[in-house]
């Protein structure tokens, strides 16, 4: 008996079910619809209405749809109301759900008999919308925030110092702002992915302010001497002393607050003529060479001597190649820009550092002003040891054919050296403490000349070659003067023999000129008596 009336109940089920989809089918809706492939009435994408259509058609509708709000203005909000304008397509919009096209098609048309018919009932009681589904590149996002907005940030400028005639002035800071890319990139796209209506708008980028360093009373603080420390360049040339008074005067000026790190190659570069240097000696692989800009190591080695005393805290220091002589071994602080070399420093103290920086009389000094809080009975010193010496055993000779016999261009040796740089410090006259504080190592380097041979006188290049087959370098200066001596008597002989013949040449002239004019006036004739 149950079975019986479950079989029925099956049957009444179906019943209802099929006088449905007849009732339904009244002018053929169902199954006409069925078998085409056009979308059902009151199926949406967002606001784009896709009865009717394909679904080519329909992802075509949208694509254009999207091509349209590509052309939609973004303004961004900068700094004190200036603002950038681009558009979403500069943003990168783009359409990432295109494949509910396709579920929006076969809406109705696809899976069961019940599953079609509740999806076509359903479509009588509303719509169905699918989410239109945008996206934007962040990377275009990123870039235009970068290029187009930041142009407007106003840096902010830390209360500095000037000093004149040994009086401190204080110029007081601005405070800095700026878009904070990395915020206003989420914000933009939060915005764009989740608020945006497809209207032109507006968005406020994140804006941070930066207030400014220091102040008028802190910096009126800084009168105590930490520091100061003078090298002398009274044997350079004229344009070794041009770059040394250059890049005093690029540091001079430098206020340095806590924490502050100081690069001196930053400060001081370009290595140009147009930034003020000019064509020096230089070390380069255990020779002097000229080049842009050659003695400013001089600059940073006296630097390095005031922030020692100052006791600050050296970040970087590298010793020259070769000794030099205006400080002693393991004091001096060399800047190699194809090596990559600089003299760094970071003002470790409570306050902040006026550097002050002066060349007078062929002497450069720097001053380090700040706010002494040593003990004054504390007294620093430094002590150079030199550890060993490398004495040059022999002379390099160098044949050059580019250069004329009779040049001979000679290089001092250098003594190699290793030392190392004690700091002592005393109290109340007893020393309390001695540690290095660095090792050098500088290269030896022998007497080196380079000897022209360049020449078309046999007896000329026999001389020379065997001048520098000698080994000896005084050999060499001697015959190389011997050889230009009698050069240069030869060619005043050449000149005074051409001088010579055009004296004569130029008295034959005037011979022959005299000659011709006297041929050329006519004898007189005298007159004839009248008939």
């Amino acid at each position: 008996m149950s079975k019986i009336r479950k079989n029925m109940g099956l049957f009444v089920l179906c019943l209802v079910f099929l006088s449905a989809v007849c009732i339904f089918g009244k002018g053929q809706y169902v199954y006409a619809q069925a078998e085409d492939d056009v979308i059902l009435e009151g199926i949406y994408m967002g606001d784009i209405d896709l009865s009717g259509m394909t679904a080519e058609q329909a992802k075509a509708a949208v694509a254009a749809y999207i091509e349209e709000l590509k052309l939609r203005t973004v303004t961004f909000g900068a700094v004190d109301g200036h603002y950038a304008m681009v558009t979403a397509g500069d943003l990168g919009l783009n359409w990432i759900n295109p494949e509910d096209i396709d579920t929006a098609a076969s809406l109705g048309k696809k899976g069961n008999i019940v599953k079609r018919y509740k999806a076509i009932q359903d479509l009588k009681h509303g719509n169905k919308n699918f989410d239109l589904m945008l996206n934007f590149d962040m990377e275009a996002i990123r870039t235009i925030l970068a290029e187009q907005c930041t142009e407007y940030d106003v840096p902010a400028q830390n209360a500095t110092l000037t000093r004149e005639n040994g009086v401190f002035n204080v110029i007081e800071g601005q405070t800095g702002k700026g878009v904070n890319i990395e915020e206003s990139l989420n914000v933009v796209y939060d915005y764009l992915t989740n608020q945006w209506d497809y209207e032109d708008t507006s968005i406020d980028l994140v804006i941070d302010v930066t207030e400014p360093k220091g102040n008028a009373e802190e910096l009126s603080q800084l009168n105590d001497v930490l520091g100061t420390f003078t090298t002398s360049y009274s044997t350079s040339s004229p344009s070794r002393c041009k770059n040394v008074e250059n890049g005093c005067r690029l540091i001079n000026g430098t206020l340095l607050y806590p924490g502050d790190e100081f690069s001196t190659y930053n400060t001081i570069k370009p290595f140009t003529t147009e930034n003020g240097y000019y064509p020096a000696g230089s070390y380069l692989n255990g020779k002097v060479v000229d080049s842009i800009g050659g003695g400013i190591c001089q600059v940073s080695t006296t630097l390095y001597n005031v922030v020692l005393l100052s006791e600050l805290e050296v970040t970087e220091r590298n010793n020259h190649s070769m000794i030099i002589s205006y400080v002693d071994p393991s004091m001096d602080a060399a800047i190699a820009e194809s090596a990559g070399k600089d003299f760094r420093f970071i003002n470790n103290l409570n306050h902040p550092i006026y550097i002050e920086g002066i060349t007078e009389g062929k002497q450069i000094t720097f001053t380090f002003y700040g706010v002494e809080e040593r003990d004054p009975s504390r007294k620093v010193r430094y002590e150079s040891e030199v550890l060993s010496t490398t004495r040059p055993d022999h002379d390099d000779i160098v044949a050059s054919s580019s250069q004329g016999v009779g040049y001979i261009n000679v290089q001092s040796a250098h003594i190699g050296y290793k030392a190392q740089l004690w700091k002592i410090v005393e109290e109340n006259g007893v020393e309390v403490s001695r540690d290095v504080i660095n090792k050098s190592s500088y290269k030896m380097a022998p007497r080196t000349a380079t000897v022209g041979v360049n020449t078309d006188n046999p007896d000329y290049a026999n001389r020379i070659q065997a001048a520098i087959a000698s080994g000896s370098i005084d050999t060499c200066k001697a015959e190389a003067a011997a050889i230009k001596a009698e050069m240069a008597a030869q060619a005043q002989q050449q000149a005074d023999l051409e001088a010579y013949y055009q004296a004569l040449q130029q008295q034959l002239l005037e011979q022959q000129q005299q000659q011709l004019q006297q041929q050329q006036v006519p004898s007189e004739q005298p007159a004839q008596p009248m008939p």
